[in-house]
């Protein structure tokens, strides 16, 4: 991706048919063990979300939580970039991701038809604006690392100190963003998702 003539890693084009192939993954399994998953487990039930309907969020809690959980995941694929599975870690994230977002999906939508479809959307809003660009550019940063330090194709370039100040400063770029789509996860989703289960 280019932004103002400067060319802003997003990770491989490869890795979006794992991405896609990770939803499809989920999808079906939701499909194939709907009774698994949904009855015998009361996935989004309506116990649940009649229980969630009457909670309280404590936002400031929230955030430290989700901030931490984040962080921990950033910081471990980071320093999984420099090892020799470098590259298997980009691939099997994509793969989880796309595979959550089709099992979350599917299962409010079997459940709740048009008003499931409508429930995981704000479940994922606003954060998830951010959430998005920055998995994408995690992703881009961890395989251009990966092929920095074990790869001597072209157009890749060799380890030394400019690029590790570079890598440094895109990584506080992608913490940056993180942390403001934790911010809108604690602060501004839960009063959009809490409002709408109220007329769910």
């Amino acid at each position: 991706m280019q932004i103002a003539g400067k060319h802003i890693p997003t990770g491989s084009r490869k890795l979006l048919p794992v991405f896609c192939v990770g939803i499809l993954t989920g999808i079906l399994a939701i499909s194939i063990g709907k009774s698994s998953f949904l009855e015998d487990t009361g996935l989004f039930d309506k116990y649940i979300l009649s229980g969630m309907k009457h909670m309280t969020v404590d936002s400031n809690a929230l955030f430290y939580y989700v901030l931490r959980k984040r962080m921990l995941l950033m910081l471990a694929a980071a320093v999984m970039a420099t090892t020799y599975l470098g590259y298997a870690v980009c691939v099997g994230a994509a793969a989880w991701g796309g595979m959550s977002l089709g099992t979350y999906v599917s299962a409010l939508v079997l459940r709740y038809g048009l008003k499931g479809l409508v429930l995981a959307g704000t479940g994922m809003f606003p954060q998830y604006l951010l959430f998005i660009p920055a998995v994408l550019l995690m992703l881009g940063w961890c395989e251009d690392l990966y092929r920095g330090i074990y790869s001597r194709s072209s157009g890749t370039e060799a380890v030394g100190r400019s690029f590790v100040i570079r890598k440094l400063g895109w990584l506080g770029v992608i913490g940056a963003v993180v942390t403001a789509g934790c911010f809108l996860e604690s602060y501004v989703n839960p009063v959009l998702l809490l409002g709408y289960l109220k007329i769910f």
